[in-house]
């Protein structure tokens, strides 16, 4: 790879200074925010074998894992990424960058971002959207860093003294603006108050949105920019020319053109309409090529330099972070074919498929780039070679630990739930029998788990070590010739130079690949009525059952509980009925889940007493022994809140749902008089408590027990 223009003269050069100061903050908040992160995840995993480190109800299972994806995701890895970039940006283009200010506002902008994450996830204000858990003011928040940060990285390129741009700059700026139009098309919400929103689509339409988003959030975020950094740091590690440049412009075109259509492969067999999953499978195998092609032009890239590699644990990392990335984007297309993600989808092997692309490919890259990046900063050699080695090792055998029992977790979880009798019964009807089997698996994934932040803990000794004994470079000084007004060029030359000359076209062009797959995809699914069959009986949510349905949200039992039978005999013996699309016209936002941890709850309406789920709630074990579901104890204590309620009624009249006109007036006055009929029901049944209409298990009661009973089922 080349960085610098090679010219013959030594004068004319223009002398400037690279910003290492903005590279070292967001350096230091990656190894942060990563400990935190992998903490986090620490105690989420010990959760699923010993329920009684569900300390308080901030700290229960439900709040703390989507703390812990977004800390990883967006405080570990998001850090990770401005580190690389800002770093790489300014050397590839021979400019320092755009503003320092803009830096600074980004730095402190993001953290204060994350700070917010983390104080109201826990809190329960979270609008349940995988990845996109945040509600609309930290949204708003995180489109402005976002603009600020596109502003400064722009003005880098624009400013720049390389004419050419190299293949990493590509991947930057794909990831900025599909990020941008990805966050901007989840985030349509119309707010109740300050902490609460209701998103625009609803039912299967907030559920394809939704994955369009999460899919691509781990395209374009997790992926995408993380490519670029390979590009740059791994023949910059190896002293090497990246190994193929004609691969890499296949690489890049190809990749973020199909990527984009992927998402409904994580709606198979639900209600989502045929065309749309079948559509989500085909473009899911078409991204075995471009990934395949990118995981070999890094491979390739180090042949003839395996000696070094083996002595360099930047190297050794950047090697398995290549081979993660490959293994991951093999199994993701193989996932998406139906008979396969019959098997996977709500088991663990999908947890585990996730966790090699951020253990291996996001978290062993970070950690290269943090040992490449940090002696260079410092102006020193690495503290400890040997720890390095030390932290590959146990980093890859934390993943291999983690990773592995998930997989056999799933695909026991998928054979016990689907094994019947020669009598043509369930085998395993409790559905208690398939979390006990694999309570080793969930043992040994912490166990791995552990492994993987110890060696994040040893890693950031070494870098406090490295920064000890080195001196910071704050302005690098560096010199380059001035860019030529001409364009340049020569006639006959390749295509593809036209365009990394040009980077305003280069982000049309993106633009305009990105949108194609997202327009195709969804507009049908907004405009097109037929794709969403209405069914007469579905009626909207009583103010209760609304009420209940929030607190569902707040407390995250979506993470755990699925609500979509999906069309198997065994689903339809296990739960009831399979689900119809027309039954979630009023869901906002869709709760249809993505793992089960416990059983389907989509026909639990009508099942159980009212007073079996007020005992479930008080103290699981109760009623379901062997039970890991942490008790929810304080909402047999705290008031319903229905302040916010009218407004809640008026913001989904808005949003279409068919409430009278004027009954935001008369909902506190209905959800008061079915909270005292349940009420009543649990006295009849021995729960004595003077104000127990006032309390919000009432509401969660009437919700779960309105649950899949709109249409007539034949279970």
């Amino acid at each position: 790879m080349t960085e610098t223009s090679t010219a013959p003269e030594t004068t004319g050069l223009e002398h400037f200074a690279y910003d290492n100061k903005s590279v070292k903050l967001f350096a230091y908040a990656t190894a942060f925010w990563g400990l935190i992160g992998m903490t986090v995840g620490l105690l989420a995993a010990l959760q699923m074998v010993f329920p009684s480190f569900n300390l308080t109800a901030e700290l229960t299972f439900g709040r703390i894992r989507p703390l812990h994806t977004n800390a990883v995701i967006f405080a570990f890895v998001g850090n990770g990424i401005f580190m690389g970039v800002y770093y790489s940006l300014q050397r590839l283009l021979k400019t320092r960058m755009f503003s320092d200010l803009l830096s600074t506002i980004h730095f402190y902008g993001w953290q204060l971002i994350i700070v917010a994450a983390a104080i109201t996830l826990p809190l329960g204000l979270t609008t349940s959207k995988e990845y996109a858990e945040l509600e609309w003011p930290i949204d708003i928040g995180i489109a402005v860093v976002w603009i600020i940060f596109g502003i400064n990285m722009f003005g880098t390129i624009l400013k720049r003294r390389e004419r050419h741009l190299y293949v990493a700059l590509w991947f930057y700026i794909a990831t900025w603006v599909t990020v941008t139009v990805l966050h901007v098309g989840n985030s349509l919400e119309i707010p109740v108050g300050l902490w609460k929103s209701y998103p625009l689509f609803a039912g299967v339409q907030d559920a394809l949105v939704q994955w369009w988003y999460g899919h691509n959030a781990v395209a374009f975020f997790l992926t995408t920019p993380y490519l670029g950094l390979m590009y740059y740091f791994l023949p910059k590690a190896a002293n090497r020319p990246v190994f193929s440049y004609r691969l890499s412009i296949i690489h890049f075109w190809a990749l973020i053109f199909i990527y984009i259509w992927a998402g409904p492969h994580h709606l198979l067999y639900t209600s989502l309409p045929d065309w749309a999953q079948s559509l989500g499978t085909v473009f899911s195998l078409m991204l075995i090529a471009p990934s395949w092609g990118g995981m070999l032009n890094g491979l390739l890239t180090l042949r003839g330099a395996w000696d070094k590699v083996r002595e360099d644990p930047v190297l050794k990392m950047f090697v398995v972070a290549i081979t993660a990335y490959g293994m991951a984007t093999l199994e993701g297309p193989l996932l998406s074919i139906k008979s396969v993600n019959a098997i996977s989808h709500y088991t663990d092997w999908t947890v585990g498929h996730v966790h090699i692309g951020t253990l291996g490919w996001n978290g062993m890259l970070t950690f290269g780039v943090l040992y490449y990046i940090f002696p260079r900063l410092f102006s020193t050699k690495l503290y400890s070679k040997s720890l390095a080695n030390v932290h590959f090792w146990i980093a890859t055998l934390g993943t291999v630990f983690y990773a592995v029992p998930l997989y056999w977790a799933g695909w026991t979880q998928s054979a016990m739930w689907k094994q019947f009798l020669p009598e043509g019964m369930l085998q395993y009807g409790n559905f208690l029998e398939t979390v006990s089997a694999i309570l080793p698996m969930y043992a040994m994934r912490a166990f791995g788990g552990a492994i993987y932040l110890a060696g994040v803990i040893l890693m950031i000794y070494n870098l406090i070590k490295t920064v000890q004994q080195g001196k910071f470079v704050a302005n690098e000084p560096a010199a380059a010739p001035p860019l030529s007004a001409s364009p340049g060029g020569h006639k006959g030359e390749y295509w593809h130079r036209w365009i990394e000359r040009r980077p305003v076209q280069l982000l049309v062009g993106s633009t305009i690949l990105v949108l194609i797959g997202g327009l195709a995809e969804v507009f049908p699914m907004v405009i097109v009525e037929d794709n969403v069959p209405k069914i007469a009986s579905v009626m909207p949510y009583t103010p209760l059952e609304l009420q209940g349905r929030d607190i569902y949200i707040r407390e995250g039992c979506n993470n755990c509980h699925s609500q979509m039978i999906r069309p198997f005999r065994s689903e339809t013996e296990r739960y009831g009925q399979y689900s119809k699309s027309g039954e979630f016209i009023y869901d906002r936002p869709h709760l249809w889940g993505s793992k089960r941890t416990g059983p389907d709850v989509h026909r639990v309406g009508g099942k159980y007493p009212d007073s079996w789920h007020y005992r479930h709630m008080e103290d699981p074990q109760s009623t379901s022994p062997g039970s890991i579901m942490p008790d929810y104890s304080w909402l047999l204590t705290r008031k319903l809140n229905n302040d916010l309620l009218p407004a809640k009624i008026r913001v989904l009249q808005t949003l279409g749902t068919p409430y009278e006109e004027g009954y935001d007036e008369q909902a506190i006055a209905d959800a008061e008089a079915q909270a005292a009929i349940i009420a009543t029901s649990l006295r009849n049944d021995g729960i004595e408590d003077a104000e127990l209409e006032q309390k919000e298990i009432i509401a969660i009661i009437a919700y779960l027990q309105r649950l899949g009973t709109d249409i007539k089922t034949t279970k």
